[in-house]
This record gives structure tokens, C-alpha cells and sequence, in this order.
């Protein structure tokens, strides 16, 4: 590649990226929780059926008020605690209608009062309409009051809030991360800017690319799918630039020419670094499948966000290094010699000692990875609404104070909609219903749709609500002409527990026939492809294992959420795969001349200290998720950090060499390699 076609293909990227930015402007819907409930949900059914209701342009928050000793109310206390709730009220700008009075809690320790709330306002809107309402209540309340503003209002505002920010602060920490890893792999004052500039510009690309296919799709882009992309960006992206730099030095070693030095490596690093791409590429897009909403978001926003990230490695990284030449590695230039890099180092001791003892090596590994799944036998599945996020917002500690003095239930009535020509059938079959406290018709919609507010005798989001939800709509479902539906925080949760549950049994096999395709096509073997898939399986369930007992054990977390075994099992199996066809990719290359087991001693030796690095790199980022406020988040960080220490220290660079070197040549059956070296082995 000439200065000139460099120079024009950096200037053509960078036009094409900046237009993108310009032309699809920002996006503030990164301040939006992830949307976990699937369309066909009875709870997402009532939600769109309360648009109905004569106040469906009008939410509710509540605010608690409660003594600072938490001592009884007295009437003084409750006359403060009505004038606090109609300052609320007289705040909340837009707001309709008027607070209804104050209920007494049964121990007289609290009062609430509900405050109208725009339904429409959202993100920062909404978190500005929520802090006037919450500066208004609080003025003039005595110092002896605790006013707490929680509902469903608050808390998503609170959400917004919490995310407020968080865009940059991720951007800037992984940026920092990554530049540092760099630095210390490359040991280069200079090299390190070149692929951080890249990815860094990549990301900024596939940020644009995901808002505009927001808009044309209608699928939402939250703040954890935002993060989320941006780490596949930075995590992958710089995985690609560090194989492709290694391969370069490699041939640097060979060739005196740098630009010839530099076209052979991406001739030999380009395929693996476009198969891994395409693995996870296809792998993230098997989410479509999934019912949950933001579980499609995430394959389509992930999918193009990695394809933007090999775009600029494959076509931005050749051309900046052709300008750059040999000394970009300086102070240590690579000069052509005649050393075998593939014939010394540390990563050559190791693998040469794990083909002596095989058998003892693999087993001895497989059982301390069988170990660390047991983990996952020791930490509770599910996470309630309140303990989404690791900040303790006041709608958060209000829902937690309003639990403590009202019925367990109050603190988020269940919703149920029916038929109003059935309302006295509907009626007795939620009051007969074990568990329920309390059923309160709320209203009529002009279309005839009954609704009823009740009241549960269980904690919120805890197996025992779910319990009574599902004997609710078990019986409303026999009540004749009523299609009652159920919904509501409990009815929410159970159905997003149940979606994710389905979409774990869908999409984990069919993550699985991706990668085992890809590898079928790129080793056209099939032991080695089954056997690659069956260890890395093995590798991400005890990832999982041991990310979840260190999540909630060390971590302190009360439960792993939902999501995280279907997320951490993707990116541990599409990601991890990324090392597996860095190691075998070199070892079907060498295995001609050196035959299969001193072809995989020679693939490790090779390709050791980059799958190292890369290995680093990439948990270093997934563990930055932390810097967001969503424990999802965190948990996954934790998860698929641990994973890819596990696949780069254990799997690729112990078991993979071990098992190889048992099977021998039979291992690329039916390639013409395992015909030709059978006689070596």
C-alpha cells in the first residue's frame, strides 16, 4: 500500500465516519432502562390497554412521610405531611387532577399520599419534573419528617439519573484502560495511540450507526445496551488491532520491506481476525430471536457496532501502520533475523510441557473448571426492581420505607383489567384468591374495560407474589366472557423472569450451532470443531460459576439477575471462541510442516503473548461495565471478565494443546491434514 492510497483511505474513513456523526446528530434515550418485558406479556397488555382509562395521561408518584425516630404520627405530623404532598402536587409541572388525601399505614408510623405526574415525560424531563416536585414537599417540612418520593414515576427518573453521565464516564475509563494495556503490551511511547485512535473513532461510528438504526427499526437503544456495544467496540476492536500488530512484528522479523512485511500479515492475520468478527457478528444476531426487547436491541445494536470496529482495524490500521513504517515500534524496532519466535520463549516452555503429560494436564484442568461451575448451585437466580441498581436512590429507600408500614403488597398493587359485564364474577374470584389482601375497582374505560386495584399479601418481586400472580390469572382465566388480564410490578417481573428463562433454552443452542458452523468452515474439521465448541462450553458454564459466587459472596449482591447467564454465556462463547481461532487458525498453518502436536506447540508459542494481552484487554474492559449503575451490568463485567482470564490462562494455552495432542492427527478429520501426518503422530 503507497503513502498516497493510505493517506486517501485514512481521509475517506474519517469523511465517512464524520458525516455519519453529523448527519445522525445524538440520541438521549441512553437515559432509559432496558425495556425487559416482551409485547405479548399480559403485564406489557395491560400497560397498553390503561391508555384506555380516562387518567391514562397521568402517573402517579407517593410520597412517604414517616418521623425521623420513627415514632407514631401525630396530627400535627400528618397536617405537615398533607401541606408537603399539595406543595408536591402544586410542583409537578404539567401535572393533572389533584392528591388524593393521606393514608394512614395500620401502625401508624406512615402516611402516603399520591402526586400526579405527567405519563409522557421521560429521561431528563422526567428526572427535572420529579426534583422540583422533591424540592416543594421537602421545603417547610419539620425537622422531625422524613418525605420520601418512590412510585413508578420516581424510580424512573431516578434511573435517568443515575445513567446521567454515565456514557462519558464509560467512554473515558475504557479509553484509559485500554491505552495503559496498550502501553505495557507494546512498550511504546508512540504505537499505542495508533489503534486507540482507530477504535476510538469506531466506537464514536457505531454509536451514530446504532441511533439511526433506532430510528428506522423502533427498537430502543437503553443505557446498558449503549455500554454494552461500546465495550464490544473497544473489547474486540483492540483484540483485532493487537493480532494484526503481532503478526505484523512477526513479519518484521522475516522481511526488510516493511510494506511487504505488513501486507503478508494481513494476508495471513486478516481471515482469523474476519472469521472471529463474524462469529460474535452472527451470534449477536441470533438475539432477534429473542422475546425480550432489549435482548434484540443488544444483537442488532452489538452486531453493527463490531462490524464498524472491523471495518476500521481491517481498512484504518494497515493504512496508519504503511505511513508509519518499521519505527512505529520504537525503542524496540523489529529488524529482520533469523530467529523462530515459534521456537522459544515462555509460552513455548509451557506448551512443550503440556504435550509431554497430556492426559494428566487436561484432566487435572477440566476438573478445576468443573469446580468453579459448581458456583453456580450457591447463588440465587433474580433481582427485584429495587435491586436493579447499585445506587441507593430515594425511590429506592422510599419503596423500602412504604414496605415497613403497609401491607407487603401495598407498597406496588397488582393491576387486573376485565370485562366490566363480568366485574361481580372477576370481583369474587380475586377476593377468594389465597394471598390477596385487598381488590379495589378503580375505574371504567369508555370501552368497557373494568379495572382493579389489589392489593397482595406477599413481598414485592418475591417467589411468593409470583406465587399468588399466577393463581390469579389461573382463576380469572375460568371467569366466562371476562378476558381479565394481570399486571402490575409483580405480574412484570414474572413475566420478564419468564421471558428470560425462555430465551436462555432458545438462543444458548443456537449460539452454539453458529460457532460450531464457523469452525466447521474455517478448519474443515469436524473432531477439532466439536471438540473446540465442547471445551469452551465447558470454559463459559464455569465462568459462570465463579463469576456469580464471586458477584454475590464477594461482591455482595443478593442474587445473580436474569439476564447475566444469557449474556455472559453469549459473549464467553462468541468472544472466546475470538482465541480459539487465533491458536487453531496458526496451528492448521504450521501443521503441515511440523506435524500436529509440534504444530500446536508452535501455535501456542506464536500466538501466546497476543492471545495473553488480548485476553487482558478484553476482561479489563468488560470489568469498566462496573462504572454503570445497573448490577446487570456489573455482574456481567464480573462474569465475562473472569471467563476470558479463564479461556486465555487455562483453555487456549493448556487444555486446547493437551487435547490436540491426545487425539493427534485424527483431530482434522476428514482435511487432507489428518491423511498426510498420520504416520507422525
Amino acid at each position: 500500500m503507497t503513502s498516497r492510497r493510505s493517506w486517501v483511505l485514512l481521509v475517506v474513513l474519517a469523511a465517512l465516519g464524520a458525516a455519519l456523526i453529523g448527519g445522525v446528530g445524538h440520541d438521549n434515550a441512553s437515559g432509559d432502562s432496558p425495556e425487559s418485558l416482551p409485547h405479548s406479556a399480559q403485564s406489557a397488555r395491560v400497560e397498553r390497554a390503561l391508555a384506555e382509562f380516562p387518567d391514562a395521561g397521568v402517573a402517579s408518584a407517593i410520597a412517604v412521610v414517616t418521623r425521623v425516630d420513627a415514632g407514631q404520627l401525630t396530627e400535627a405530623d400528618r397536617s405537615a405531611a398533607a401541606a408537603a404532598v399539595a406543595r408536591g402536587v402544586a410542583a409537578g409541572a404539567g401535572g393533572t387532577g389533584a392528591a388524593g388525601g393521606l393514608r394512614p399505614a395500620p401502625d401508624g408510623g406512615a402516611v402516603i399520599g399520591q402526586i400526579p405526574v405527567p405519563s409522557d415525560l421521560s429521561g431528563r424531563a422526567l428526572t427535572d419534573g420529579i426534583d422540583r416536585i422533591r424540592a416543594a414537599a421537602h421545603a417547610g417540612l419539620p425537622a422531625d419528617l422524613t418525605l420520601q418520593i418512590t412510585g413508578g414515576p420516581a424510580f424512573a427518573a431516578d434511573i435517568a439519573d443515575s445513567f446521567s453521565g454515565a456514557d462519558v464516564t464509560l467512554l473515558a475509563v475504557t479509553a484509559l484502560v485500554v491505552a495503559v494495556l496498550l502501553i505495557i503490551t507494546y512498550r511504546s511511547p508512540v504505537l499505542w495511540l495508533v489503534p486507540l485512535l482507530l477504535i476510538g473513532a469506531a466506537d464514536q461510528v457505531a454509536s451514530s450507526v446504532g441511533i439511526g438504526l433506532a430510528r428506522l427499526t423502533g427498537l430502543t437503544l437503553d443505557g446498558s445496551t449503549s455500554g454494552i456495544t461500546s465495550v464490544l467496540v473497544f473489547g474486540a476492536g483492540t483484540n483485532y488491532a493487537l493480532l494484526l500488530i503481532s503478526r505484523y512484528r512477526d513479519e518484521l522479523h522475516r522481511n526488510p520491506d516493511h510494506r511487504a512485511a505488513l501486507r503478508r500479515a494481513v494476508r495471513r492475520a486478516g481471515p482469523a481476525i474476519l472469521a472471529s468478527n463474524l462469529t460474535v457478528v452472527m451470534a449477536l444476531l441470533v438475539l432477534l430471536v429473542a422475546t425480550v426487547p432489549s435482548t434484540r436491541s443488544l444483537g442488532v445494536f452489538g452486531a453493527a457496532g463490531l462490524l464498524t470496529a472491523l471495518l476500521f482495524v481491517l481498512l484504518g490500521l494497515p493504512a496508519a501502520l504503511a505511513l508509519c513504517g518499521r519505527n512505529i515500534f520504537w525503542p524496540f524496532v523489529p529488524r529482520p533475523d533469523e530467529g523462530d519466535l515459534a521456537e522459544e520463549g515462555v509460552w513455548h516452555a509451557v506448551a512443550t510441557r503440556v504435550v509431554a503429560s497430556p492426559a494428566v494436564v487436561a484432566a487435572t484442568a477440566a476438573t478445576v473448571l468443573a469446580i468453579f461451575a459448581c458456583g453456580l448451585f450457591t447463588v440465587d437466580i433474580g433481582l427485584s426492581q429495587t435491586q436493579q441498581f447499585r445506587v441507593r436512590a430515594e425511590s429506592v429507600t422510599g419503596f423500602d420505607t412504604l414496605a415497613a408500614h403497609f401491607p407487603s403488597g401495598a407498597a406496588d398493587p397488582t393491576v387486573v383489567l376485565a370485562q366490566s359485564s363480568a366485574a361481580p364474577a372477576v370481583t369474587s374470584a380475586l377476593t377468594g384468591t389465597a394471598g390477596v389482601v385487598q381488590a379495589t375497582p378503580t375505574g371504567t374505560s369508555p370501552t368497557g374495560l373494568a379495572r382493579w386495584s389489589v392489593v397482595l399479601d406477599a413481598a414485592p418481586a418475591s417467589d411468593h407474589a409470583f406465587t399468588i400472580v399466577e393463581s390469579l390469572r389461573s382463576r380469572l382465566a375460568a371467569v366466562p366472557g371476562a378476558d381479565a388480564v394481570v399486571g402490575g410490578g409483580d405480574a412484570k417481573a414474572l413475566d420478564a423472569r419468564s421471558a428470560a428463562g425462555h430465551d436462555r433454552w432458545v438462543i444458548m443452542p443456537l449460539i452454539l450451532v453458529v460457532v460450531l458452523v464457523v469452525l466447521l468452515g474455517l478448519l474443515r474439521a469436524i473432531p477439532a470443531a466439536l471438540l473446540l465448541v465442547t471445551v469452551t462450553v465447558l470454559s463459559a458454564v464455569a465462568a459462570l460459576g465463579l463469576g456469580s459466587w464471586i458477584s454475590v459472596h464477594a461482591f455482595g449482591f443478593p442474587a445473580v439477575d436474569t439476564n447475566v447467564p444469557l449474556f455472559a454465556f453469549l459473549f464467553l462463547v462468541a468472544l472466546g471462541v475470538d482465541y480459539t481461532i487465533f491458536l487453531t487458525s496458526r496451528a492448521r498453518e504450521e501443521t503441515p510442516a511440523h506435524g500436529t502436536e509440534q504444530g500446536m506447540v508452535r501455535a501456542v508459542s506464536s500466538t501466546g503473548a497476543v492471545i495473553t494481552s488480548a485476553g487482558v484487554v478484553l476482561a479489563a474492559v468488560f470489568c469498566v461495565l462496573g462504572v454503570l449503575p445497573l448490577i446487570t451490568l456489573t455482574q456481567i463485567g464480573i462474569v465475562v471478565g473472569v471467563g476470558i482470564l479463564l479461556d486465555t490462562f487455562v483453555v487456549r494455552t493448556v487444555i486446547i494443546p493437551a487435547l490436540f495432542a491426545i487425539i493427534g492427527s485424527r483431530v482434522w478429520w476428514p482435511s487432507r491434514l489428518a491423511r498426510t501426518h498420520a504416520d507422525r503422530e
